[in-house]
């Protein structure tokens, strides 16, 4: 009774919502704040897309092509945010770890302006070239004159994705994760509200419209809490200046981390493409629904992974590199349970779950076997993550980019030719080379994660 209580006052604590001092005590207790609501805000990132598709499919098909292709472009969007926000974390924990307030402030808002200069270059482009972007990603005319709106909608709102991201590494790196996740919640319900009812009164914009405002009310919601609240990181207009050598920092770190996200997705599509050519329409959707359940339970070993980030930055900051190492260890410990649960579950289990989603035979079965052979692989990849994540909390972005480019493309991707077309393999073999790419991921990961360099990076 004792521990379920303790656990319920951890549960309540991490979703209050306080900065933390993540340097001192215990480093279980600091996993668990840091990783509850990394979850969730993961979980309901999720949610704003899924709510968005819902709404859309039923305009028809040339509005899904149009999501579909804006998506594709937005995905640079979301690659810089993520990138900036990394680095945000990793340089505000740091600051946070040396007992330096001000200079975290500091370098939070560095990181605003940042997003904001690289948001608004997107911005420009969107909004004057919107039509010849979807024509260049291949839509037909029709496409192009019911879609622009919407492509320049939502390239031209692209300040308010950059800046819900990026914020929210701020926020992480100082240590209150929940606030993070309230910003994506306040969004999120926004956008469930207002999706239906902007469809309803202007079609395909109308949903580009509810993204971007929905967006912007979790930005306004953050940015009162950074200069209105009291909190550690408040920021004042007084200090409202641009720091060169800071945003450089910023930088030199957000570039790597943002490459990796396009290196890891960019894998993906090839294998997408393959499939479809070695195994045919059944494959690639079978495919498809496997992927869409392996992203869908990696959210909690997402959550425990940015923990391990913020964990690493204070620590590093404080001078206390073994207390670092400690919570990495601990926290990759944890994210293996699970993933080895989720392990079996998608071995044993595979065939129940992949019939939610169909009723063709020759799809269930091809998703099946990727369920099977793909998340046979999920122990390695909860590892990985953990190790690469700890890696970019202390700065170093460089190597895990290099460990990614290695892992994904001069491995896994000729791996899974060699499988489906030299051995003929077929589709099956594109689904082998994903868990043979992440164990070798993950055993480079940990050789340079015990390698220790990480430790001595400056930020």
């Amino acid at each position: 009774m004792e521990s379920l209580l303790n656990i319920w006052g951890i549960i309540q604590q991490s979703l209050k919502g306080e900065e933390q001092d993540y340097t001192e005590g215990s480093i279980r207790r600091a996993v668990f704040l840091l990783a509850i609501p990394m979850i969730l805000e993961l979980c309901l990132e999720s949610v704003f897309a899924v709510v968005d598709m819902y709404f859309v499919g039923k305009l028809g098909a040339n509005a899904i092509a149009t999501v579909g292709m804006t998506e594709s472009v937005m995905f640079l969007v979301y690659s810089l945010a993520m990138g900036i926000s990394i680095a945000a974390t990793a340089v505000v924990a740091r600051r946070v770890g040396e007992k330096n307030p001000d200079a975290a402030a500091n370098a939070g808002l560095q990181a605003i302006i940042l997003a904001i200069f690289v948001a608004l270059i997107f911005g420009v482009i969107g909004i004057i070239f919107a039509g010849d972007i979807l024509a260049l990603m291949g839509a037909k005319s029709d496409v192009v004159a019911e879609g622009t709106s919407f492509t320049r909608t939502m390239l031209g709102g692209s300040v308010v994705v950059v800046l819900i991201f990026v914020i929210n590494g701020v926020f992480r790196g100082a240590g209150d994760a929940a606030m993070a996740m309230r910003s994506l919640w306040l969004a999120s319900l926004t956008n469930i509200i207002l999706c239906p009812i902007f469809i309803h009164y202007f079609g395909l914009v109308g949903a580009a419209w509810a993204t971007v405002i929905a967006r912007g009310v979790g930005v306004c919601y953050q940015l009162v809490h950074l200069f209105a609240g009291k909190t550690m990181l408040r920021l004042n207009a007084d200090g409202l200046k641009i720091d060169v050598s800071i945003i450089r920092s910023l930088v030199e770190i957000a570039l790597p981390a943002a490459f990796q996200n396009i290196i890891a997705s960019g894998s993906w599509v090839v294998l997408v493409r393959l499939v479809a050519e070695t195994g045919g329409t059944a494959a690639s959707a079978g495919y498809q629904i496997c992927i869409r359940n392996i992203m869908f339970f990696l959210m909690p070993a997402w959550g425990l992974s940015n923990a391990a980030a913020t964990l690493v930055g204070q620590n590093l900051g404080a001078q206390k590199p073994k207390r670092a190492e400690e919570s990495v260890l601990l926290t990759a410990k944890y994210n293996a349970v699970f993933m080895g649960f989720v392990t079996i579950l998608f071995i044993f289990a595979a065939s129940p779950i992949i019939s939610i989603f169909t009723v063709d035979a020759e799809v269930h079965r091809f998703g099946t076997l990727a369920l099977q052979i793909i998340g046979s692989g999920y122990l390695f990849y909860g590892l990985e993550m953990v190790m690469l994540q700890a890696l970019n909390g202390a700065g170093d972005t460089k190597t895990p980019t290099y460990i990614n480019i290695v892992g994904f493309w001069l491995f896994q991707i000729p791996l899974a030719y060699i499988l489906a077309k030299g051995f003929g393999w077929n589709a099956p073999g594109a689904f082998v080379a994903v868990p043979a790419a992440e164990l070798l991921i993950a055993v480079v990961s940990w050789y340079y994660f015990r390698r220790g360099a990480w430790k001595a990076v400056k930020v």
